[in-house]
Order: structure tokens, then C-alpha cells, then sequence
């Protein structure tokens, strides 16, 4: 397709500019070198996760819950987090008019941090808007493009999903382009939505949690492999040494250390900087970098009309305990599905043979699981 190639990329430190409307997420021609680093832009890539009909991981979740990780169909999952590249092509095909504010304004915030711990006023992912309302057009730097999508709330990855559901379309924000597909929104952006849940047709769509924990934590190679501790294919607590090549490592917060970043003053690094320490199945910093969501309701505050949703896998601010697969509900902003936060991010699920979703509900699975 000729219309991938209207993506621009300038030198690093000038502005990446996505062509209007024009480039497929999926082909955007970047390549991850050896040691980690790209070249040109991240296409949206999957890796395919197979043992069908695995076995769940019983431990005992942090929240007391148990029977996590099993999957009864093979899926495909994002093999890096959504990028902010990928993100701000998304909104230059459908935020023209930003109708539900799919970009937030803290998206744009670069400040540096010294201790990333202590600083709530958490950083965004540098994509910029210009113009106005009816003509708005995004662009992100070079240099953070490759580096995760942050500042989306819950309902804005949903609607990322819905595009790519419908062929990544271009036009306002309705029923063919974000509105409607793996999910039905129609301009829902409130705290409830629990009964919001994934099409039974869906192609694209936020993981479930046991989508998100089987990419993260079985061992794989049967149905009954067992679960690792982290996503790295370890027991061990990972280290975050960027120039560390035997495995092992992801991007959070380590006490002895001070809470640096650890790039430079940013505080995510850029998809698979860990080029050794991928998950059983290929995905890379589904433990530490930003906080994932995944379409668990971990709890109904009915006081709030509110339904929280799961976050899970820590993120650069997060000490080890919340990267393992213990650690449910970790999140520290309290889950409500608007959160928009600087290390708050998330991937995407493909689910092969869609007809398959109709016999999940997934919406309040969640709340449904066996307390010890």
C-alpha cells in the first residue's frame, strides 16, 4: 500500500509528523535492531499464544483471589505495548474533531524526572496537537515515538481497538470509526460501564485477564506448564539495566537506585529496549514501563456508580512487587476506567476466530473468580 509511505520521520530531535490519515499501523516499516534500538517507526505487531485449553495458575492473587492465566482458544497479543507512533496515526485519522477526547492535554508533558517515585505529575508520551477544533492534526518527537502511548484512559483503548476492528477508517469519532466494533460505546467516557463488554465478533480488542496473564506468565510448550513468577521467564526479580544482555530486566523503580529514569530523564523506554528479557511468548515489558489494562471489573463501587477496572504489570515508578503475577489491582490511581496518567498505557489483543468470544462474559469475570 503506497499510503504507508506518507509517514515522515525527521532527524531525532525534530517532530515525527503522521501523515494525514494515511499510514496502517500494522506496516509502518520500523526495525528493532540487536541491541534494541530502532530504526524508522514500531509497526503494531502480535505474537501468537497457543496451548489452548491450559491449565489456571491457583496461587493466590494479592487481593485474595485464584484461577488466573487459562485460555481455551489461541490469540494473537501485542508484542510490545501501543506505541505513541501508533497512537497519534490513530488520531490523525479520527480526532480531527476530538468529540471524546481520544488525546488528553497531559499527553504532551516532557518535564524531566529526577525521582520518578515521588513526582504524581507524572510525564506523558510527547505527543503534541496543533490547530483547531474541526482541523486538529498530531505529532510526537522522534525520539519518544517508539516509547509507549500513556495518558489513555480505558475507554480511549477500547476505541483504538474499534478502529482497528473496522480497518483503521478515517473520519469523525461515530459508529464506523471508534464508537462501535469490539465494543459498543457510542460516546460512553463515565465510571461505570460494567456493562460494556467485548462483541461477540470482536477482531481487535483490550485483553482479558487471562488473555493478558498466559502472555505474560505461562511457561507454555503444554497445557499444563505452569506459571512463572515474572514475565521475563523467571523466578527471580528482574534487574533494569539497559545495557544488561543475559535477560532479565524491565523498566521500574528500584529503591537502591533513587527512582532515576533510567534513559536519560525519560521515564519509559522504548518498546523491546529489553531485547533478552521477552515473555514465554515473545511479548516484551508486559512487567514494569507503564501499566496495562486489561478488561477485568476488579471491583463495583456501587456509592460512585463506579466500576474499576484492572491494571496490571507495574510500571517505571513501581517497586518488583507489582510485576509479579501475583499482584492484582495493583494500580495506585484506583482503576476507575477515565484514569489518564502518564504511566498508564496498554496493548492489544487478535483474536483469530472471533466467533469463538460469544461464549465468555467477559465483562464481569473479574468479579466472579474463586476467593481463598
Amino acid at each position: 500500500m503506497n499510503a504507508r509511505k506518507m509517514i515522515v520521520v525527521v532527524v531525532a530531535g525534530m517532530l515525527l509528523v503522521a501523515g494525514m490519515a494515511q499510514a496502517d499501523v500494522l506496516n509502518l516499516g520500523g526495525t528493532r535492531d540487536a541491541n534494541g534500538t530502532w530504526t524508522g517507526l514500531a509497526s503494531l505487531e502480535t505474537v501468537h499464544v497457543g496451548d489452548a485449553g491450559n491449565a489456571a495458575d491457583m496461587r493466590v492473587m494479592n487481593d485474595g483471589t485464584a484461577g488466573y492465566g487459562a485460555v481455551s482458544y489461541e490469540y494473537n497479543i501485542g508484542k510490545y505495548e501501543v506505541t505513541a507512533g501508533q497512537y497519534c496515526e490513530f488520531l490523525n485519522k479520527v480526532a480531527a474533531t476530538d468529540t471524546y477526547g481520544l488525546y488528553s492535554t497531559k499527553m504532551a508533558d516532557t518535564h524531566t524526572m529526577e525521582h520518578v517515585i515521588f513526582d504524581f505529575n507524572v510525564p506523558g508520551c510527547n505527543i503534541q496537537r496543533s490547530g483547531s477544533s474541526g482541523s486538529y492534526t498530531y505529532s510526537v518527537d522522534a525520539d519518544w515515538a517508539n516509547r509507549p502511548a500513556s495518558c489513555v484512559s480505558f475507554w480511549n483503548g477500547c476505541r483504538f481497538t474499534n478502529w482497528l476492528h473496522n480497518g483503521q477508517p478515517t473520519g469523525g469519532q461515530d459508529a464506523d470509526t471508534t464508537e462501535r466494533g469490539a465494543y459498543t460505546l457510542d460516546g460512553y467516557n463515565g465510571h461505570d460501564g460494567r456493562t460494556i463488554q467485548r462483541s461477540a465478533d470482536a477482531k481487535w480488542a483490550i485483553p482479558s485477564e487471562d488473555e493478558w496473564y498466559k502472555a505474560a506468565y505461562y511457561k507454555g510448550g503444554s497445557t499444563n506448564a505452569g506459571y512463572w513468577d515474572y514475565p521475563t521467564r523467571s523466578d527471580t526479580a528482574p534487574g533494569r539495566d539497559m545495557a544488561d544482555v543475559s535477560g532479565n530486566d524491565v523498566n521500574y523503580y528500584i529503591s537502591e537506585l533513587g527512582g532515576q529514569p533510567i534513559d536519560s530523564g525519560k521515564c519509559m523506554t522504548v518498546a523491546g529496549e529489553f531485547q533478552n528479557s521477552d515473555s514465554p511468548y515473545g511479548t516484551f515489558d508486559q512487567g514494569g514501563n507503564v501499566l496495562e489494562w486489561n478488561e477485568a471489573i476488579i471491583r463495583i463501587r456501587q456509592d460512585e456508580n463506579r466500576a474499576d477496572r484492572d491494571l496490571r504489570g507495574g510500571d517505571f515508578r513501581t517497586g518488583s512487587g507489582f510485576l509479579l503475577a501475583s499482584a492484582r489491582d495493583n494500580v495506585g490511581h484506583g482503576g476507575f476506567p477515565t484514569s489518564q496518567y502518564g504511566d498508564i498505557g496498554f496493548r492489544v489483543v487478535e483474536v483469530p476466530e472471533p466467533a469463538t468470544m460469544a461464549l465468555l462474559a467477559l465483562g464481569g469475570i473479574g468479579l466472579l473468580r474463586r476467593r481463598k
